[in-house]
C-alpha cells in the first residue's frame, strides 16, 4: 500500500514540476515587455467574441495566428452578460469570454482583457446595461456609491470567468485595461472636476485589482489626452499614434521617463454609420505603418483586426452637433484585415507579408459561401394584428422606454382623440425614429438622425394616432453618454398644446422572434408588417441577404436576430453566418417598418454590399 502512495506521491510531484515549467511569465519592467524574462514586441489584433458566432471563433483565431499575430485584445461587453439586474450569462452561445480566451491559447495566442467597464466600441451603450439608468441616484462614469457597486459586482462576477486564465496562473492573459479612454471623456466633461474625474478612474482601477486581477495593467488614450486618462501603476498607451517621437515623448512623460511603448488601437480602418459613406484605407498605408512600428520597437493592436457583427439590437450610435446621433450599422467590418466574413483581403494579404516568419502557419482554408436565389415570403402580418394581443401600459403620458422597464426594440404608442386637433405635431424628445399613423393611414417619418421631429398632422373626431418609435442603438461615445434613454421623453405636442391622457404603450421589444402562426394574411401598403417565410438548403455556408428592396427593420433566420437594416445604406446585405442555418428546412421572419410595397420573396448573393449610399427621400 506504501509503495502504491508513493508511486501516486512521486507522479503528483512530477506532474507539478511539469506544469511549473510550462507555465510562462510576463511583465513590465526596465522599460519593455518581458515575456519569461526576455523581452517581446507584441503584435496584437482586436477582436470581439461577441461579435462572431461561437462556431467560428477557431477560425478567426486561426486566421490572426497565420497573419503573423501573437495575441488577441478583445472588450468584455458588461450589458451582453448582466442580462437583467444581478442575473449573469456566461455560457449561453457568444458570451462564454471563458471559452473564447481557452480557445485563443491554444491557438498559440495571448489575450489582452479590456473589460471596461466602459468600452465604447461602438457597441449598445458603451457597453452599459440599460436599466443602470433606473437605479437612484447613479450617474454613470462617475464617482458615485450606487455606480461603484454596480462595478464591483460586474468585475466580480467576470473574474470569476476569467481570473483564472491569467498569465500568473498558467492562462494566456497577459494585461488587463482600466477603464478605457478616459482621458476623452474627461476633456468632454469639463462641468467635472480633475480631481473628481481621478477619484473615480482610480476606484474602478482598485476594484480590478481587489477582485484578483494581478497582471500588469494599463490604459488607452489618445496621446494629447494622458493627463486625464494615465493611471499611476498602469502603463499609459496612446490610440492611433502614428508619430513615433510624440508616441515615446509622452508616454515616458506619464511613465517614469520610460517604456515599454505600445499603441493600443492601431486603426487599420474605421467605423460606419448609417447614411454615411463607407469609410476605407488603402493596404500600403496600414503595412506602411506597421513597419514603422516594428523598426522603432513598437508594441501595437490592430482595431479591428476582425470586426465581425453587430447582431441583433447590438449595435451603438455615436452623438455630434450635426446629428444628433449616428446611429452604427450591424456590420461591423471596420475595413478590417480580416472582413466580416473571416475572409483574407488584401490588406490581410499584405500584413501578413510582412509579419509572418519561418513559424507563421498557414492561412485557414476560407468557410463555403452560397448563394440562396429565392427565399418564398407566403406570410404577411400587420402589426396592428399583434398589437391587438399585448396588452397595452396606460400612463397619463408617454413613457420611456426605461420607464416601461424595456430595453431594446420598439414601443407604439397610441392615443385616442374624442376632439379634432389640426396643427404641427412636435416629438422634440424622439429616440430615435418614428413614424406616426392616424387612424391607421402613414402621416410622416420623424427621424433623430436628420433632425426631423415635428411634420403637420390633423387628427379628426374620434380618431387614433399612432406612433411607433424605435430604439437605433443607446449613445456609445461622447458626454450625451449619461443620456441616453430611449422611445419619447418629452412631451409630445400638436398645435402648441401638451398632449396628456390615457396614452396606452405596447411593449414590441423584440428580442425573440415573433410567433405569427396564430394571425392570418393581413399586411398592408405603408402599415408596418411582418414577413415569414422558409426555404430548404441541400448544403449550408455563409451567405448576405440582399435587402436593396426593403426599407428598414430586422431580419430573423431560425430565430436568431441578425441585424438591423436600412435602406439609406452604405449597408446593402445581412451577413447570415452558415453555422446558422440547416440542412432542409429554415425560417426567416423580417420586421418591416415602412412597408412601402407588399413583398413576395427575398434573396441573398454571395458578396456583401457595404458602400451603397442611398439618402433618405426628402432628407
Amino acid at each position: 500500500m506504501k509503495k502504491v502512495y508513493y508511486a501516486l506521491l512521486f507522479s503528483f510531484l512530477m506532474l507539478s514540476s511539469a506544469e511549473a515549467q510550462e507555465k510562462q511569465t510576463f511583465a513590465i519592467s526596465n522599460g519593455s515587455f518581458l515575456l519569461n524574462r526576455k523581452p517581446i514586441q507584441i503584435h496584437s489584433g482586436e477582436m470581439h467574441y461577441s461579435r462572431i458566432p461561437q462556431p467560428y471563433w477557431r477560425h478567426r483565431l486561426k486566421m490572426m495566428k497565420a497573419m503573423g499575430l501573437n495575441a488577441v485584445a478583445t472588450y468584455v461587453f458588461w450589458n451582453y452578460h448582466e442580462i437583467a439586474p444581478g442575473v449573469w450569462d456566461f455560457k449561453t452561445g457568444n458570451k462564454n469570454v471563458a471559452e473564447y480566451i481557452k480557445t485563443a491559447q491554444e491557438e498559440g495566442l495571448f489575450v489582452i482583457l479590456r473589460p471596461g467597464p466602459y468600452v465604447c466600441a461602438e457597441w449598445e451603450f458603451g457597453g452599459y446595461p440599460w436599466f443602470l439608468q433606473n437605479v437612484p441616484n447613479m450617474t454613470i462614469r462617475g464617482n458615485n456609491k450606487e455606480y461603484l457597486a454596480a462595478t464591483k459586482a460586474y468585475f466580480t462576477a467576470l473574474y470569476k470567468e476569467t481570473g483564472n486564465f491569467q498569465i500568473t496562473k498558467g492562462g494566456p492573459i497577459i494585461m488587463v485595461q482600466g477603464e478605457n479612454e478616459f482621458g476623452s471623456y474627461v476633456a468632454q466633461r469639463k462641468d467635472i472636476s480633475l480631481e473628481e474625474h481621478k477619484k473615480y478612474s482610480a476606484a474602478v482601477f482598485q476594484q480590478l485589482k481587489d477582485v484578483g486581477f494581478e497582471v500588469p495593467f494599463f490604459t488607452s488614450d489618445g496621446s494629447w489626452l494622458f493627463e486625464g486618462g494615465a493611471l499611476p501603476g498602469a502603463l499609459p498607451t496612446a490610440n492611433g499614434e502614428s508619430d513615433i517621437e510624440k508616441l515615446k515623448t509622452v508616454v515616458k512623460q506619464f511613465n517614469n521617463d520610460q517604456g515599454p511603448f505600445m499603441v493600443a488601437e492601431f486603426y487599420p480602418g474605421w467605423l460606419d454609420h448609417w447614411a454615411e459613406p463607407f469609410p476605407l484605407q488603402k493596404p500600403e498605408q496600414t503595412v506602411r505603418q506597421t513597419k514603422k512600428y516594428l523598426d522603432n520597437q513598437i508594441s501595437f493592436n490592430y482595431y479591428m483586426v476582425h470586426g465581425g457583427t453587430n447582431f441583433g439590437f447590438t449595435s451603438g450610435a455615436n452623438y455630434n452637433k450635426e446629428h444628433d446621433i449616428q446611429p452604427d450599422m450591424t456590420s461591423y467590418d471596420y475595413d478590417a484585415p480580416i472582413s466580416e466574413a473571416g475572409w483574407a483581403t488584401p490588406k490581410y494579404n499584405a500584413l501578413r507579408e510582412l509579419l509572418k516568419t519561418a513559424k507563421t502557419p498557414a492561412v485557414p482554408k476560407q468557410i463555403p459561401v452560397i448563394a440562396i436565389p429565392n427565399i418564398d415570403l407566403t406570410k404577411t402580418v400587420d402589426l396592428e394584428d399583434l398589437k391587438s394581443n399585448i396588452t397595452p401600459i396606460i400612463e397619463d403620458k408617454p413613457q420611456t422606454f426605461e420607464q416601461l422597464n424595456q430595453g431594446d426594440g420598439y414601443v407604439l404608442y397610441s392615443k385616442k382623440f374624442t376632439q379634432p386637433i389640426n396643427g404641427k405635431l412636435e416629438l422634440n424628445g424622439l429616440r430615435d425614429y418614428a413614424i406616426v399613423f392616424v387612424d391607421g393611414k402613414k402621416v410622416a417619418e420623424l427621424n433623430r438622425y436628420y433632425k426631423k421631429y415635428d411634420c403637420e398632422i390633423e387628427v379628426p373626431f374620434n380618431a387614433t394616432l399612432d406612433i411607433l418609435v424605435e430604439n437605433m442603438g443607446r449613445i456609445n461615445y461622447g458626454s450625451q453618454i449619461n443620456a441616453n434613454n430611449k422611445g419619447i421623453i418629452s412631451p409630445v405636442i400638436i398645435n402648441g398644446e401638451t398632449i396628456t391622457g390615457d396614452w396606452e404603450m405596447y411593449k414590441l421589444p423584440m428580442t425573440t422572434e415573433p410567433d405569427l402562426r396564430p394571425y392570418k394574411n393581413s399586411g398592408k401598403v405603408n402599415r408596418p408588417a411582418f414577413y415569414q417565410g422558409t426555404f430548404n438548403l441541400s448544403q449550408i455556408g455563409d451567405t448576405f441577404l440582399d435587402m436593396r428592396d426593403w426599407g428598414k427593420g430586422i431580419v430573423f433566420v431560425n430565430g436568431i436576430n441578425i441585424g438591423r437594416y436600412w435602406s439609406v445604406g452604405p449597408q446593402q446585405t445581412l451577413y447570415l453566418p452558415g453555422c446558422w442555418l440547416k440542412k432542409g428546412k429554415n425560417t426567416v421572419v423580417i420586421f418591416e417598418q415602412k412597408n412601402e410595397r407588399l413583398q413576395t420573396n427575398l434573396k441573398s448573393i454571395l458578396t456583401p454590399i457595404l458602400e451603397d449610399l442611398k439618402p433618405e427621400k426628402g432628407q
